[in-house]
């Protein structure tokens, strides 16, 4: 098996057995992803958030959370590359499996980053060609897709603290991308009060799936403090996972009522 070099979405050099064949996943979204680029037996591991495919996340062997790696685990499987992501997982974690395993990876906060994302993860797998099917297939539902009107939209993903997703994060770029407008003008993922929300005086607030699971009870406790603004219930994945769950995304997003 030959030896292939390539620079991560962090700039970092890594070379690995090309094809791999022993691959471990320690994202969500790029777990879906390698099974749609048809990756079969070739991943070996993946952690418990890796809830899609269905059939991967009872026949897959869990090598812990995004946050906290189980290391015995991965040692066991004997990997010859482990995708994982910048935000997603834990800096200590992915310094200690690139001491002794390659590991690529990616950072995802505007559109075209996770276009190239699904291309360069193509490249790795030796699957170019339905990588690049899937990104042109992903850029033609979207150039189809509703478009809202530009309403000012907080996106909500935490509570205790309440947490928003403000700018430089592919949730904003999702906001943007169906036409909403992002109410916070502060970076990544800010903790935000209840005066703070309410002297925004956002249109619209979506209450996202994940990581928080906000329910029903949340959309009442808001709409008690913020009678004139319209709160939703959302799925996270549809805003948050940057992998080819986005193929998925366009028709979603025309079911919500904003």
């Amino acid at each position: 098996m030959k030896k292939k070099q390539c620079v991560d979405q962090i700039d970092r050099l890594i070379e690995f057995n090309f094809p791999p064949q022993r691959i471990i996943s320690l994202v969500p979204s790029q777990t879906e992803l390698l099974f749609d680029l048809g990756l079969g037996e070739r991943v070996v591991g993946i952690t418990r958030f890796c809830v899609h495919p269905m059939e991967w996340l009872h026949a897959k062997k869990k090598i812990g959370g995004t946050k906290k790696f189980h290391m015995d685990a991965i040692d066991a499987l004997q990997p010859d590359l482990i995708v994982g992501n910048k935000e997603e997982n834990y800096e200590e974690g992915i310094n200690q499996l690139a001491a002794r395993y390659p590991v690529w990876m990616s950072n995802i906060a505007s559109w075209e980053s996770a276009m190239e994302m699904i291309r360069a993860l193509g490249d790795l797998v030796d699957e170019s060609r339905k990588a690049e099917g899937l990104v042109k297939e992903i850029r033609r539902r979207f150039e189809h897709a509703r478009l809202f009107s530009p309403a000012k939209t907080l996106y909500l993903i935490w509570k205790n603290p309440w947490m928003a997703a403000g700018k430089n994060t592919f949730i904003d770029t999702l906001i943007s991308k169906i036409g909403l407008v992002n109410a916070l003008h502060t970076e990544r993922y800010p903790e935000i009060s209840l005066e703070e929300i309410k002297e925004l005086s956002p249109e619209i607030i979506l209450l996202s799936s994940e990581p928080f699971p906000f329910q029903q009870k949340h959309v009442a406790e808001l709409q008690d403090l913020l009678s004139a603004t319209k709160i939703i219930l959302v799925d996270g994945e549809m805003f948050s996972w940057y992998g080819s769950r986005l193929l998925k995304a366009p028709d979603y997003f025309s079911t919500l009522r904003i």
